[in-house]
């Protein structure tokens, strides 16, 4: 496990700590299950993505109290229940999407009332970075299909009921700090730099937090954990 806790787990650290909470991930592969069980054990977890084996196996079921074979593109959300999670988590999946923006409507209905919804995706910045192994580039990833910026998204967020807490270009000053000896993980690790060890050096990535009206959110806890 790594000794940083992922940028996208940040906010939910914040505001549940080690309390128990639902769950629903939106693009389960790459071992999503496991990593966020490493981080909150008590956390009930549901994933969505569109095949079962993109790079999932059987620890990463066991992990999952449900789990969703759908395409998000086709809109047909009605397996899933409403009014049901208290996080949705959807990191570096809308940009996948052409009609990402319904999705987030479909989506939507899903979250408790004062659930926590926490989105990220490459912005425009992207555009204009060099191209790298790994994805520096929005157009490094040939599955890219279209940029959203912050302020749509959270127009859109706000449009359905939430409150935006934050939106706006990603920086974690602590990965910042070490990206030295994250590039020398990378090269270890993977036999290259890749891409993403720059992505808050750059600001590759743009990400909106934001809570769904209608009743109380959790309550962060006194002494957050830190990132």
């Amino acid at each position: 496990m790594s000794i940083l806790l992922p940028h996208k787990f940040q906010e939910i650290r914040r505001r549940f700590g080690d309390q128990p909470f639902a769950l629903l991930d939106v693009g389960a592969g790459n071992h999503s299950a496991r990593t966020a069980r490493q981080w909150f054990p008590r956390c009930r977890y549901t994933g969505i993505d569109r095949e079962r084996g993109y790079d999932n196996d059987a620890a990463d079921f066991a992990a999952m109290e449900q789990f969703f074979e759908l395409d998000l593109t086709t809109l047909r959300f009605d397996a899933i229940p409403d009014a049901a999670y208290d996080v949705i988590l959807m990191a570096h999946v809308i940009e996948h999407l052409h009609n990402g923006d319904r999705v987030l409507r479909g989506l939507a209905p899903k979250l408790k009332p004062g659930g926590l919804i926490y989105i990220e995706f490459p912005g425009p910045r992207s555009l204009q970075l060099p191209s790298k192994r790994g994805t520096l580039n929005f157009w490094d990833d040939p599955t890219h299909v279209r940029v959203f910026t912050s302020a749509e998204i959270a127009a859109l967020l706000t449009s359905l009921g939430f409150r935006v807490v934050r939106a706006g270009v990603r920086r974690d000053w602590l990965r910042i700090a070490l990206t030295p000896a994250i590039a020398v993980h990378s090269k270890w690790k993977n036999g290259y730099v890749a891409g993403g060890v720059f992505w808050d050096l750059l600001g590759f990535a743009e990400g909106v937090v934001a809570l769904k009206n209608g009743g109380a959110p959790a309550a962060p806890p006194s002494m957050p954990a830190r990132a």
